[in-house]
């Protein structure tokens, strides 16, 4: 497996700064790869070492990411059903490896790694780590989240002195691994009535926002607009209180519109089978109060109604988060998805601005520059506007000249144009290690990784990417659709179709500076192509074997470009 360039340079700084001060915290929202980094940067630390996560589909998902990292190493599982240390790496859970009985067991460890960092002030953690720490007071800690702070940094601050890099979601999306957001500022006329409500240690008061939000004259706006902008997407809504969200539940239901809510204080297999429900498709609408925030992911969600203000930039991008994910044409076949709609009911984007500021596909492998937060001493990235662990404003922006700010609502929103798609293309192509062959005047495009293969092409208005693994260790496997995006999104698809060539793909023996790239086709593969030697001239054993590749799947890359 190979990591992008810009996951490269994430684990690079995390080593770096694991080096230097003994730990860190990495931030990678959802989309960046974060469990494959994790992995790397465990992989390359090597020693004795400890995964630590609190939900069980996470152990098991990393520990299947690890191995195809770094297939040599032991690895082990403690948990409920199994206790045991390996001499490698070892995926616990936090519940089971923090009783006492279970930390008498535990060996001198070089590295610990917790995922979902943000949990760290669970008393839980700090018992393992100490543990860890008795045995080892040299043993190197590191912490990876998607949300580093929730405002006051309350138990990473005192486990972590720093953050190597973050990630953003603007970096995401504008490397195609994203899907783009569309952002839409609703002015209700109650802009200055929420800037009066009180901010409690960790968010706005919820009961006075509520009592601002959950009026007729509100809700009614909310579904008006909602319908208008994004009335046949597949929908998450955010509210204030459970009575602000079974009101709102309510209006869209009274519209003609298939909707349920759901809260924290719902039955675990009520919530579980409405929100199975959701992802089938058969609720259009879910509404939800703090609920779906962080740990749940639907990939067709592409509209999401913020109907509450977010006092933190973290937990509004968690929020916007929900709507990003690209969708995986064979888990869900017929859909198409190329952007998410945001509606935004609360003025949050006004107050924190647009999840791509400051948006990069390479990121930046200068000297790392740093800066000390005055309020809680935490070392972060220099270009950090707001501290990642405490949300202390860093950098005072300039404030624009205000020319009768609310005539401006909706917040105008830059689009990406054809030259923007081009030049991520193009960056996207120089990113490879592997060579994409254009076939048929650009309508497909082709490489070949010897131990698997992907190809994208262009058919009836849209971009569908398809990969097929073919080793023959492995024997195999049957071509999958990797990503359908439209036509002027071509880049999604591409980055989709590399994602899969850097997992199955061999760089070294495909690799694009490789010299037999370039060398005149064999007489064998000429033959197969029907191609006479004096019609050849140009035709380089590379390109033969991406016409070779599409001449033997032609079939099967049809039945899946029809499919989808």
């Amino acid at each position: 497996m190979q990591l992008r360039p810009r996951q490269r340079e994430f684990v690079d700084k995390c080593l770096r700064a694991l080096e230097k001060n003994g730990d860190t915290v990495g931030v990678a929202p959802t989309g960046a790869g974060k469990t494959v980094m994790l992995a790397a940067i465990t992989k390359e630390v090597g020693g004795r070492s400890l995964v630590l996560q609190h939900r069980v589909e996470l152990v098991t998902q990393n520990r299947r990411t690890f191995g195809r990292m770094a297939p040599d190493v032991i690895t082990d599982l403690y948990t409920a059903d199994r206790k045991e240390w390996a001499t490698g790496t070892t995926f616990g859970m936090v519940q089971t490896l923090s009783m006492d009985k279970n930390l008498l067991t535990m060996p001198k460890l070089d590295f610990i790694v917790i995922d979902e960092a943000h949990h760290v002030a669970a008393h839980s953690y700090k018992k393992i780590v100490d543990k860890a720490m008795e045995i080892n007071p040299d043993v190197k800690l590191l912490g990876v989240t998607a949300t580093p702070g929730r405002g006051d940094g309350k138990g990473m601050i005192e486990m972590f002195s720093n953050v190597a890099d973050i990630i953003k979601l603007g970096e995401l999306v504008a490397g195609g691994f994203l899907v783009k957001p569309r952002f839409f500022v609703i002015d209700c006329c109650i802009r200055e009535e929420l800037s009066k409500v009180r901010v409690t240690a960790s968010d706005f008061d919820m009961e006075q926002v509520a009592a601002i939000m959950d009026q007729s004259p509100v809700t009614m706006k909310v579904i008006e607009e909602w319908k208008d902008k994004a009335g046949d997407r597949r929908t998450v809504v955010f509210c204030s209180t459970v009575l602000h969200a079974q009101h709102v539940c309510s209006a869209f239901q009274s519209s003609g519109v298939k909707a349920n809510w759901i809260s924290g204080e719902m039955p675990m297999p009520d919530r579980i089978d409405i929100l199975q429900r959701f992802d089938k498709g058969l609720v259009q609408v879910v509404v939800n109060v703090a609920v779906l925030t962080e740990g749940w992911d639907c990939q067709p969600v592409s509209c999401v109604v913020l109907l509450r203000p977010c006092s933190y930039k973290s937990t509004m991008i968690q929020m916007i988060g929900r709507g990003l994910r690209k969708v995986d044409p064979e888990v869900y076949p017929g859909i198409v998805k190329d952007d998410c709609v945001v509606l935004d009911f609360g003025y949050s984007l006004v107050k924190h601005g647009s999840i791509e500021a400051g948006a990069s596909i390479n990121g930046s492998c200068e000297e790392d520059q740093f800066q000390t937060c005055p309020d809680c001493g935490t070392v972060c990235p220099a270009s950090e506007e707001f501290c990642p662990m405490c949300d202390k404003q860093l950098i005072i922006p300039v404030e624009p000249v205000k020319e009768d700010e609310e005539e401006k609502l909706p917040m105008p929103i830059k689009v990406p144009t054809l030259e923007d798609f081009r030049l991520r293309e193009v960056e996207l192509l120089d990113a490879s290690p592997y060579k994409w062959q254009d076939l048929f005047d650009g309508l497909a495009t082709v490489a070949n990784g010897m131990t698997a293969w992907a190809v994208i092409v262009y058919y009836n208005e849209k971009w569908v990417a398809i990969g097929k693994i073919d080793d023959p260790q492995t024997g195999k496997r049957p071509a999958r659709l990797l990503a359908i995006s439209g036509k002027e999104n071509r880049p999604a698809a591409l980055a989709s179709a590399d994602d899969f060539l850097r997992e199955y793909g061999d760089a070294e023996a495909a690799k694009k500076t490789k010299r037999w790239l370039t060398q005149p086709a064999t007489e064998k593969q000429l033959q197969l192509l029907g191609y006479e030697q004096v019609s050849a001239f140009g035709v380089t054993k590379y390109l033969a074997s991406c016409q070779l590749t599409w001449q033997f799947n032609e079939r099967e890359i049809q039945r899946l470009v029809l499919k989808s």
